[in-house]
């Protein structure tokens, strides 16, 4: 094994232990891959958690804003040049090998950066805008990986699946992201709905009735999100419609919870134990959804 082989080969195994450890839900899917398509899709998993991590972050406003200028630019310059990360050799040694549109990493920065900024949202197709950012941009990209019977309708159809995925992720996150400073949801839901998402004491001030009309409403929303994005599945390869099934079924499951219980939401991080998970993976090995 050469040297540089030998870098490249210890760079997919760093971002496989960061898929490992830090892709709670993700990890159930990429494990049905096969190796070369495991390797890339943990490659562009650990460059996305790179950029979320820069959002989310504890640094100035103006120095998370240049870091990721920083890292757009980075991005930019592969597949070619690498820098010597190991994130960014993965990624771009996976570039070269798969039709992996590296550009859409520009729309998931921009999405931190929204958030950075803090961008509210007030009509649904604003929201629908940074979904498709954070989260469309991710189903775009492993399609790269996946490859695709009918690539036009299968971006289309991954976008919409990252929306679903996104969605879900809000009305899970809905108090964390608010002690943040950070409201998602449409102003003009919550004015239908009497809400403002203000944070008291033990919570949530909104009217507990108003708050899971509220959730109840976004949620059968982003159900038809799913039902949309997962036409995806035929037109994968039997392991990356598996690896696809898996995620969203995680995911889909996880929004059945909070609109069964939408004021969950505001007690606890509601979740799936390990043992649901593995077994939508399971199901999804075999052809089956959620």
């Amino acid at each position: 094994m050469t040297a540089t082989t030998s870098a490249v080969e210890d760079a997919y195994r760093r971002c496989e232990e960061i898929t490992r450890s830090q892709a709670a839900n993700f990890a159930y899917g990429i494990r049905l891959l096969p190796p070369v398509k495991r390797r890339a899709l943990s490659a562009i998993y650990a460059a996305a958690r790179r950029i979320d991590d820069l959002g989310d972050g504890d640094l100035p406003r103006d120095e998370k804003l240049y870091q990721l200028a920083e890292t757009r630019a980075a991005l930019r310059r592969l597949p070619t040049d690498r820098g010597g990360d190991p994130v960014l050799t993965a990624l771009g040694h996976a570039a070269t090998r798969m039709p992996i549109p590296l550009a859409a990493f520009d729309e998931l920065i921009d999405g931190c950066v929204a958030d950075v900024v803090g961008r509210r949202y007030d009509t649904f197709d604003g929201l629908v805008w940074y979904c498709r950012c954070v989260a469309g941009s991710i189903g775009r990209l492993s399609l790269g990986v996946f490859g695709a019977a009918q690539p036009e309708p299968a971006a289309r159809l991954a976008d919409a699946l990252g929306v679903a995925l996104q969605l879900t992720n809000i009305l899970r996150d809905l108090v964390e992201d608010r002690a943040h400073g950070r409201i998602y949801l449409p102003a003009e839901d919550l004015r239908r709905f009497g809400c403002t998402l203000e944070l008291g004491g033990t919570g949530f001030t909104d009217p507990p009735e108003r708050l899971a009309e509220l959730v109840r409403f976004e949620a059968a929303r982003a159900a038809r999100w799913y039902d949309d994005g997962l036409r995806l599945l035929p037109l994968l390869d039997r392991r990356s419609a598996a690896c696809t099934a898996a995620m969203a079924g995680i995911y889909r499951r996880l929004l059945a919870r909070i609109a069964a219980d939408p004021l969950a939401v505001t007690r606890t991080r509601v979740s799936l134990p390990g043992r649901e998970k593995a077994w939508v993976a399971a199901r999804a090995l075999v052809g089956r959804t959620g």
